[in-house]
């Protein structure tokens, strides 16, 4: 769709010939822009809420300069997930209001006029071994425009730890429990909270964990009501989900 195409549909509008709700439909499927290695989804923010997000890993620098620059001249907010200390160094240059968020590995630059965060999310890890993708997870949330409040290292070895921060597990509107090993956290979460629960397993773990499938299976194959599973490692994905529930529940209460 070009401006052409666009100018008609708010005349049409205006003349009273479209609805604003079909119109808006319209809008939905505005077209991409081609780079010629990536095509950068302009309206993804329309249809999904929040802008493309870039998976900084396997791209050059300057294949990430060249989306990030895109998606930022639409005064949206820019996530990249996945990126070495190094190449955040080089990207800099280029974006010197960017952050780089270490334990998370990811990059934002956000949007001005940003208000203050919808509070509603908790981020558990198991272990310290989880954090990174624990991070990923509440760094995505909160560029996403969530206030996330983390509970680090609550793990069934010592289910204590978990049981101490129980006002802080009825007083969240959606959890991410981040496990490795046998994945047993957001089970025991799922258990205790009238809310949703993601669960995201991790590689962490010895060799009959595989890399995270042990964990994965076994919140899959949990008999707790209410428990969502992302893919392995996928911090991204529950921060996401996450992030999105926190925004029904806030604008429907």
């Amino acid at each position: 769709m070009n401006t052409v195409e666009l100018r008609k549909i708010l005349e049409r509008v205006r003349r009273g010939r479209v609805s604003p709700d079909e119109a808006l439909r319209r809008l939905k499927v505005l077209p991409y822009e081609d780079l010629g290695f990536a095509k950068v989804d302009h309206h993804r923010q329309l249809r999904r809420g929040f802008p493309e997000v870039i998976f900084g890993e396997r791209k050059s620098v300057r294949q990430i300069i060249a989306i990030m620059g895109k998606v930022a001249s639409k005064r949206q907010p820019v996530l990249v997930t996945r990126v070495p200390p190094s190449t955040f160094r080089k990207i800099r240059r280029r974006f010197r209001l960017a952050r780089y968020h270490p334990k998370a590995q990811a990059i934002t630059l956000e949007a001005s006029g940003k208000g203050p965060g919808r509070p509603g999310i908790l981020v558990l890890a198991a272990g310290t071994s989880d954090l990174n993708v624990a991070e990923e997870a509440a760094v995505t949330a909160e560029v996403m425009g969530s206030k996330v409040e983390r509970v680090y290292d609550v793990g069934i070895a010592g289910l204590h730890r978990l049981l101490d921060h129980k006002d802080k597990l009825l007083d969240a509107r959606v959890i991410i429990a981040v496990a490795g090993m046998e994945g047993a956290l957001p089970s025991i979460v799922a258990s205790l909270v009238d809310v949703p629960v993601i669960g995201v397993p991790t590689s962490v773990g010895y060799g009959t964990g595989i890399k995270g499938v042990a964990a994965l299976m076994g919140m899959l194959n949990s008999c707790s009501a209410g428990l969502l599973v992302v893919n392995i490692d996928n911090g991204f994905g529950a921060g996401y989900a996450a992030s999105v529930i926190n925004s029904i529940h806030i604008n429907n209460p």
